[in-house]
């Protein structure tokens, strides 16, 4: 038996890239909660939203890298990063005044807005491909490793490494700061606290002189910040490639449905249980039992419940078993 050994597996394959994936999960259902609990509908986009604010910033960041512009040690694309947010959030504010307002001020069926959302879905998708390509593509620079497998090592002499990544914990410091600075905003501020008195009684907020088109117009801005903060973080950590966005709208709805959708609490909840779930459902604890038990209870199976490939279906399951016996969530849904 070899405890330590085994817990520096454990937090290699299984802790540290869960906490990364569960960041931008959590980010990412984020804007899916508050698209909910404000304009009141599912927005089926918001993957390839995503999609779309990571572009931008890869071929700014791309830019930045041609002419020379870089951040030393930390990705570039973090310098580009305000310049993505600024771009995504014009497109989807000539998105809603082009599309969804109308069916606003028609006071549509939610359903309604759900086809609509659909339709820009595949129009972003089909925009994305055409400028970028359907292919990965790389733009992450800098330091590769925090902390590299070598480093530790030789620091601490264990069988088994640790390496912690840059982009990795780029993410975790920049998913704490990003939910900080919102629940700040929706919290202190007078706009905040007008999107949560809207989203809580619109009529109510109406008579009190609320602005409606200045709350979506900030919700909509808010959006676009968290799904390019999201997708650019999920591309530096792992990669990009439009289709792989498209296939995260089912985790981020089943985070969002979780922990109850409409809720923000419930939404970076629900991200953390969507990403432990995959990353322990999908990984072979094979190592991580050898260190841990004696060695004649050694296992001789990859002790996988599933296939990497099917990590979205733990997703599904999940969303399922919440939807059949509790539909609100962990937390209680539609409130922000």
């Amino acid at each position: 038996m070899d405890l330590l050994n085994a817990f520096v597996a454990l937090a290699n394959f299984v802790l540290i890239p869960g906490l990364a994936y569960g960041s931008q999960l959590a980010l990412g259902a984020l804007g899916v909660t508050l698209v909910y609990g404000i304009l009141r509908f599912s927005n089926f986009a918001h993957g390839d939203t995503m999609a779309f604010g990571t572009m931008a910033v890869i071929l700014i960041t791309w830019w930045f890298q041609s002419l020379g512009i870089h951040l030393g040690p930390l990705p570039t694309a973090l310098l580009a990063l305000p310049f993505g947010i600024a771009v995504t959030a014009a497109v989807m504010i000539f998105t809603d005044r082009t599309v969804y307002r109308f069916y606003r001020k028609k006071k549509s069926d939610p359903v309604i807005l759900v086809m609509v959302s659909l339709g820009v879905m595949f129009i972003m998708n089909g925009i994305v491909r055409f400028i970028i390509g359907p292919d990965d593509q790389s733009f992450a620079d800098g330091e590769r490793f925090l902390i590299s497998a070598r480093t530790f090592k030789q620091m601490t002499g264990q069988q088994e490494a640790l390496a912690i990544r840059t982009s990795t914990a780029i993410t975790v410091v920049t998913a704490i700061l990003v939910v900080a600075a919102l629940f700040w905003f929706l919290n202190k501020t007078r706009t905040g606290k007008s999107m949560r008195a809207f989203s809580d009684n619109e009529d109510l907020a109406l008579l009190s002189g609320i602005n409606p088109e200045r709350v979506v117009m900030v919700t909509w801005l808010i959006v676009a910040a968290l799904t390019t903060i999201a997708g650019t973080l999920y591309g530096l950590d792992k990669s990009f490639k439009p289709f792989t966005y498209f296939q995260l709208l089912l985790p981020f709805f089943a985070a969002a449905i979780v922990g109850g959708l409409g809720n923000p609490v419930g939404a970076i909840a629900g991200g953390f249980v969507i990403a432990f779930s995959e990353v322990t459902v999908t990984y072979a604890w094979k190592k991580v039992a050898t260190y841990a038990l004696p060695d004649s209870m050694a296992p001789n199976s990859l002790l996988q419940l599933l296939s990497t490939d099917y990590k979205f279906a733990v997703s599904f399951g999940i969303l399922l078993i919440v939807l059949l016996f509790k539909p609100t969530g962990l937390f209680q849904g539609k409130s922000v």
